[in-house]
Order: structure tokens, then C-alpha cells, then sequence
């Protein structure tokens, strides 16, 4: 099974390069933390999806530690790597997002793989659920199934800003019916509220609700529709080609919608840790420290 990483975000928010911020007096980054949770649960390949100039960086930190512990393999998010037909537009140099960060690992993933961010901290049960379900995901008449772990929203906020979820539709018998990105959601004073599309309207999100922290388990076959959706985005980008970005949730859920694949939603109560913002750190670095002082993780993770 291979792990893919998103790390190719540089982190505006934040300030810089927050994938390789230390979290420890060892040096160890959240990822870290990630990857060795995951080798816990049996994946045995991580695959860093990078910007090209950051390769150098990645091989020297987290890279050297691993290697030895798990195959490792490093894939470009590069802007001009697009289906045949189309081309970047002049002046654009953000990112297309996370569904073309997936699209860009084609050629590399061969096997069932899970999808997380780099910045955020999931949890020993998030890794455990994903490999029960990879090791015998298959495709089934042409439908592919696939899974997500699902946070509460309560166990994923900052009191720092607002943040980005996919809001999820889950049925009683624990299967997505939908994802809504919901791109500014922050805490309130009853709760949480996120801003609508029209950006002046806040509107109330009840605490339980299930949410996607990208989060993914996908056999190959998401590969064969992938781009299909990728250039129905493309050929769509109207009068934002500048900043238009490709969703993994969404392209998931048109997915689904068409019949091509089923996602089962495995809900964890594991608390999300992540530095979105630079305040955040404290609260990750603190909570770290308590879950290696508990003997949840060893004090020295590769040593």
C-alpha cells in the first residue's frame, strides 16, 4: 500500500514552508508523525507530491530519516503537466489544487493508495482504518471502491482563523452521499459558522458534523476518471484562470455521482492538530509532547 503525501502548498497563511517546520527537540515534522503511523499499519511506499525546487529540501530532512524505514518516491505538482490539449495560462502561478495533485501521480501509483496532507496531524486510528479497508479494496462491475475517514468538525478547528473542509453527507449505512467544499469556516461563540458563496452570509454549522480533512482511500481506478473530470474543470475555468482550483473532494463526489465509484466513510473521534496559521504552533508542539510523554509515540521517532 502506498501513502501519498500532499506537500506541494507553500503555506500562505502560515508564513513559509510549514511542512518542514520542526515540531520536536528531534527535528521532526508533523509528517513525520504521518508516515510513521502509517508504517505502524502496514503501508510500505510514500509518495511526497512536491514543487520541484523544494526536492533538495525533502531529501535532506524528512527523506534521510525514512528511507531506510519505507520505500520512498518524490512526484512534481507541476502547473503545465495537463491533459493533452490544454496549456497554462500566461501569468498563472498557483497551484490547480489537490485533484490535479492526485493527477499528477498517474504514472507513479500502481497499487492501492491513501491521500493525506502534509500539515495535518490525523492519528494513530485514522492509519489503521485506511489499511483495513486498502488491503482488500477492489472494483467491482466497474465501480470502484473507494473510503474516506471522517472528523468531527469540533476535533478539526484553530482558534486562529477559519479553515477549509469539505462538508460530508454520510447515510445510516456509513456511505458518502456528498462533499461541499466549505472554504472559510471558523468558530463562533455557539459553535462554528461557515461564510457562503456570496461571502457576506455566515451561516451556522452544528459541531458533529462529519468533514473531510483530505483524508482519502482510493484504489488506481481513480486515475481512468480523474482526468475526464480534470478537463471538464479546464475547459470551465471562465473568468478565473488565474486562481481556479481543482478539488479532490469534488472531483471524488462527480465521481460518485456518475456511478464510477462508492466512498464508505469510517468516522474517527481522533483530534486533527494542524498549523494553518503560525499561532497554531504552540498547540501542536504542546500536544505532541503530552502524546510522546503518554508512550504514544516513542521520543525519537526513527531512531
Amino acid at each position: 500500500m502506498t501513502l501519498v503525501i500532499l506537500a506541494a502548498g507553500m503555506g500562505s497563511r502560515y508564513g513559509g514552508l510549514k511542512q518542514l517546520d520542526p515540531m520536536t527537540d528531534h527535528g521532526e515534522f508533523i509528517l513525520d508523525f504521518s508516515i510513521y503511523d502509517a508504517v505502524q499499519a502496514g503501508f510500505d511506499h510514500v509518495v511526497f507530491i512536491i514543487k520541484e525546487e523544494n526536492l533538495d529540501a525533502f531529501r535532506e530532512t524528512v527523506g534521510s530519516r525514512i528511507e531506510k524505514k519505507i520505500k520512498v518516491t518524490y512526484a512534481f505538482q507541476k502547473g503545465d503537466d495537463l491533459p493533452r490539449g490544454f496549456s497554462l495560462p500566461e501569468g498563472r502561478t498557483k497551484p490547480w489544487g489537490t485533484g490535479h495533485a492526485i493527477y499528477c501521480v498517474r504514472n507513479v501509483v500502481k497499487d492501492n493508495f491513501a491521500v493525506i496532507n502534509a500539515d495535518d496531524f490525523y492519528g494513530r486510528d485514522t492509519f489503521m482504518q485506511l489499511a483495513k479497508h486498502l488491503k482488500n479494496a477492489t472494483a467491482e462491475n466497474g465501480v470502484a471502491h473507494h473510503c474516506m475517514v471522517g472528523f468531527r468538525l469540533a476535533n478539526t478547528l484553530t482558534d486562529n482563523g477559519t479553515v477549509s473542509r469539505g462538508q460530508c453527507v454520510v447515510d445510516a449505512n456509513q456511505m458518502l452521499g456528498g462533499v461541499t467544499e466549505r472554504t472559510k469556516i471558523q468558530k463562533t461563540a455557539d459553535g462554528a459558522a461557515y461564510l457562503d458563496d456570496d461571502g457576506e452570509t455566515w451561516i451556522d454549522l452544528p459541531m458533529d458534523t462529519i468533514v473531510s480533512m483530505n483524508c482519502w482511500g482510493f484504489t488506481p481506478d481513480i486515475f481512468d476518471h480523474l482526468e475526464e473530470d480534470f478537463v471538464k474543470f479546464l475547459s470551465n475555468l471562465g473568468d478565473n484562470p488565474m486562481k481556479a482550483e481543482y478539488y479532490l473532494p469534488a472531483s471524488v463526489d462527480t465521481q460518485r455521482t456518475k456511478g464510477y465509484c462508492d466512498v464508505r466513510v469510517y468516522p474517527t473521534k481522533s483530534v486533527w492538530y494542524g498549523v494553518t496559521y503560525a499561532e497554531d504552533k504552540p498547540v501542536v508542539k504542546a500536544s505532541i509532547r503530552a502524546m510522546i510523554d503518554s508512550g504514544e509515540y516513542p521520543e525519537n521517532l526513527w531512531a
